[in-house]
């Protein structure tokens, strides 16, 4: 079952988490919301992680580095 309405969150998560930490600068909410948006794969869910091409691959894991890098960078913030 194909479903374009995975890309429809994915994206949206992924603006929000945008919005969040460049216009709110709430780093910690960026990370979560790009990290929930991860849930929304949106490329084809049928296909194994084996057998995907390289760049999706790559767009998958410099999003998950993005989220871990705005955690951190959170987490660095608040640390008074």
């Amino acid at each position: 079952m194909k479903t374009p309405f995975n890309k429809y969150l994915y994206i949206g998560f992924l603006a929000l988490g945008l919005y969040q930490a460049l216009v709110k600068n709430d780093y910690i909410q960026a990370a979560s919301s790009m990290g929930i948006g991860l849930a929304f794969d949106p490329f084809d869910t049928e296909q194994k992680w084996n057998e995907r091409p390289t760049w999706q691959k790559s767009v998958l894991i410099i999003h998950l580095a993005l989220v871990a890098a705005m955690f951190g960078f959170g987490i660095g913030l608040n640390d008074k």
